[in-house]
């Protein structure tokens, strides 16, 4: 329960309700009076039915498909709540949609995370709350204070629990290594890199594997999983080359298009994810773990809250 400086109130949009309530418990506050609709020719609109005057306040919003709408939804929220004299707003996005649009990887690209920074800036939030940016050089597009939070201790915590025998860790790409690293070092395994080359977005080709996964539980380890081209591609040359069996985590479980199907087909044991996107029934599967991150996020948000350091989160 918190009880200290003015009154904090949880609020969210339509993306990641769950999440919301989950984290609003955890804190021992109920989510707040609100509601996000739509005008008959798309429009949105909101309205809040509390006051909302000099409290510190947090909005629990993903911006997952579709991006733009809940993106706007957040945008709308954060304005509404600077026009009701909110005394502090932090964006609490567990899910930052746009990140893969970090830089131009050729002539003439837009830097969409950048822009989606200043959006959020500009529409008035205070600071911003996320979880496992795609690139973390996006804290840096922000003019507030952003705090980034770790899906690995939570993804690690699972599987030590799990008292497993001979695993591996196994980076899908070259630039998931130190990612892989990180969840190695929890795990005292040592880690495997598959190197592969991308012809096209969305398209993956797995060239080989460095590193002896033999006989080992392999652990696939990734930030998210989009259409699961590269998971599955990974997993299928793991045991091409010996892994007795595959197993594989990410923070955000993006599964657009084919990508239901192609785990369903896939070698893949268990697929464990984190609830900072929501899943519709439809793409829960037998082999599908979800672990909740809203401890995580409540301890972070008290930790704001009360000016507290949200990096000691983070130390064994």
């Amino acid at each position: 329960m918190i009880t200290h400086g003015k009154n904090i109130k949880i609020f969210t949009a339509n993306s990641n309700p769950g999440l919301a309530k989950e984290i609003a418990d955890l804190l021992g506050v109920p989510v707040g009076n609100s509601e996000v609709y739509r005008f008959s020719d798309g429009e949105i609109a909101m309205n809040i039915n509390e006051t909302v005057r000099g409290s510190d306040v947090f909005i629990v919003q993903s911006t997952n498909n579709p991006v733009n709408d809940y993106l706007m939804e957040l945008l709308i929220m954060i304005d509404a709540f600077k026009r009701a004299s909110a005394g502090r707003i932090t964006a609490v996005i567990p899910y930052y949609g746009y990140a893969r649009q970090d830089r131009k990887a050729k002539a003439r690209d837009p830097i969409t995370a950048k822009l989606v920074a200043d959006l959020i800036t500009t529409a008035g939030a205070d600071r911003a709350l996320t979880m496992d940016l795609h690139a973390a050089q996006i804290q840096g597009y922000f003019n507030i204070p952003v705090d980034h939070l770790l899906g690995v201790p939570i993804l690690a915590k699972y599987y030590m629990s799990k008292n497993l025998d001979d695993i591996v860790v196994v980076s899908p790409d070259l630039g998931s290594v130190t990612r892989a690293r990180k969840f190695a070092d929890r795990l005292h395994a040592p880690i495997a890199i598959i190197d592969k080359r991308r012809p096209k977005a969305n398209v993956a080709e797995i060239m080989n594997i460095i590193g002896d996964v033999k006989g080992k539980t392999a652990i696939l380890v990734d930030d998210m999983i989009d259409t699961a081209g590269t998971i599955v591609l990974g997993a299928k040359s793991l045991k091409e080359m010996g892994a007795k069996e595959v197993l594989a985590c990410c923070t955000h479980a993006v599964m657009s298009g084919p990508a239901v199907e192609r785990l369903k087909d896939s070698v893949i044991s268990e697929l464990v994810v984190l609830n900072t996107i929501n899943l519709p029934e439809e793409k829960k599967f037998d082999r599908l773990k979800v672990l909740s991150v809203a401890p995580v996020f409540a301890e972070a948000i008290k930790r704001i809250y009360e000016d507290l350091s949200v990096s000691k989160l983070f130390e064994d």
